[in-house]
Formats: structure tokens, C-alpha cells, sequence
């Protein structure tokens, strides 16, 4: 009975790796709807692709604005607060970075995007392994 216990077990975590999904969120900005994607799900320490999708209240796609991605660790006993900033390309119709999660634990993103002269922020957070 144990063996058959482990044998489905198997099967599921194996069935469950091979069709494991981008993590993936939407959020509200503004008038702006926008889908944040990584690459892996949980994301990992270490490089995850993160690409952004915008639309606008039309569900039009925004491809002229500035979006910056922010990513942050709060402080731990023993180790200073993480805050790493950096700029997306846009490529298609998404704009996509890379960032790198120096730690595994409880990460928070902060994705800015800047179109004429109003900027707006969705926030998210993360666990990473």
C-alpha cells in the first residue's frame, strides 16, 4: 500500500513540474490594467525574465510609455534592507527585464510606469524559492 501511496505521489509531482505555469498576476495601475509574467513559478533566486503587459481603459495596448521595475527585501536581523531598481525594454508588446533575487523569502515589486506626465505604480509580492 506504501509503494502505491508513493507511486501516485511521484506521478502527481512529476505531472505537476512538467506543466507548471509563468507565475503570473494582473493588477490595476491608474487606468491601466497590467499583467505581470516571470518566468519561473515560484520564482527562484538567482535570474527570472519578468515581462510586463499593459492596456489602458480602451483595453488598448500602451506601448509608449516608461516602465521601471522596482524589487525589494525588507531588513532582517544580521543584514540591510535589498532595494534594486531597473528599466524595461520593450519588446513586441510587452516590456520585459530581468531580475535577479539575490535570496530566497519574501520579495515585493514594484512596477512604475511613467506615460506623459502621470505615473502610476502596481505593487506585488513575491515569494521566492
Amino acid at each position: 500500500m506504501k509503494k502505491l501511496v508513493l507511486a501516485v505521489m511521484a506521478v502527481f509531482l512529476v505531472a505537476g513540474t512538467a506543466v507548471a505555469k509563468d507565475y503570473e498576476v494582473t493588477k490595476k495601475a491608474g487606468d491601466f490594467t497590467v499583467v505581470v509574467k516571470i518566468d519561473k513559478n515560484p520564482p527562484i533566486t538567482g535570474d527570472n525574465n519578468l515581462s510586463v503587459a499593459i492596456k489602458d481603459a480602451a483595453g488598448a495596448e500602451v506601448k509608449d510609455a516608461k516602465v521601471a521595475v522596482e524589487y525589494t527585501m525588507a531588513a532582517m536581523p544580521g543584514m540591510p534592507a535589498v532595494k534594486v531598481k531597473t528599466d524595461t525594454e520593450l519588446k513586441g508588446s510587452e516590456y520585459k527585464a530581468k531580475i535577479n533575487f539575490s535570496m530566497a523569502g519574501g520579495w515585493g515589486i514594484s512596477i512604475r510606469i511613467t506615460r506623459g506626465d502621470k505615473t502610476v505604480q502596481a505593487k506585488l509580492s513575491v515569494d521566492v524559492r
